[in-house]
């Protein structure tokens, strides 16, 4: 049997970067003890070395994942990110047609039961997203059986805090759901796209990222390609080739 293996974006001696796919956890998780894969377990087999997650992808969300290769630049790292040196960019696929760029403002509480899938109260925090709409598309599709058509979007999002699923919850907030999320988003627009692209995946994907190198602090701008699906939406659009 093969291994398997991640596609490496970056790697020197201090840590790797690696392109997740869609629907992989980023470590092994409580929540789901009977998935036995994880991005973590991989990439410690395929590079035979300890390797240590310094954030989260959500399981369904592709792109750019960074693994530190020693405790300290694990440290380090973390902290890069707590203190939002880090910068991160995101494709997203939309229903609706959001306005060319916009700034969402709207506080996330600070907990949810997993299990339940229930927000549980609690103290809010500030979050803070910034897009831009990249291109639109209206097509002949009746999916909720009130209009003859639909609208969808492709927006670049960058989260400038870091709240748990904030850009799926803020694009629900302002009324354009991600398409393929099955927890905010909707339905009908989630089966229409299963059954045209037969692909049923969240179409968020983490594309750039930028930030200070751990050692040498010399600043890394990182790109992740265009996952396949995202490309055969791109195509059937008739939507510009798309550099992340």
């Amino acid at each position: 049997m093969l291994q398997e293996t991640l596609p490496l974006i970056y790697r020197d001696q201090h840590l790797v970067v690696v392109d997740k796919p869609a629907n992989l956890l980023v470590h092994p998780s409580e929540i789901d003890r009977r998935e036995t894969r994880s991005a973590m377990m991989i990439l410690r087999d395929q590079l035979e070395q300890w390797v240590y997650p310094v954030h989260r992808l959500d399981r369904p969300t592709s792109g750019l994942l960074v693994f530190a290769l020693n405790r300290d630049i694990a440290r380090a790292l973390a902290t890069a990110f707590e203190e939002r040196r880090v910068r991160k960019d995101y494709l997203a696929v939309v229903r609706g047609h959001p306005p060319l760029g916009g700034i969402i403002r709207h506080a996330l509480t600070l907990k949810d039961d997993r299990q339940s899938r229930r927000t549980i109260a609690g103290e809010a925090q500030e979050a803070l997203t910034l897009y831009h709409r990249l291109a639109r598309v209206t097509v002949d599709w009746p999916v909720d059986g009130r209009y003859p058509t639909s609208r969808y979007a492709l927006l670049r999002c960058r989260p400038a805090t870091g709240r748990r699923h904030q850009l799926r919850r803020h694009l629900k907030h302002i009324s354009h759901p991600i398409i393929g999320d099955s927890t905010y988003g909707k339905g009908p627009h989630n089966r229409a796209f299963a059954d045209s692209f037969g692909d049923s995946r969240l179409y968020l994907h983490a594309s750039g990222l930028s930030m200070p190198h751990p050692a040498s602090g010399q600043q890394m701008h990182l790109q992740a390609p265009v996952p396949e699906a995202f490309q055969q939406v791109f195509d059937h659009f008739g939507w510009p080739a798309m550099t992340c």
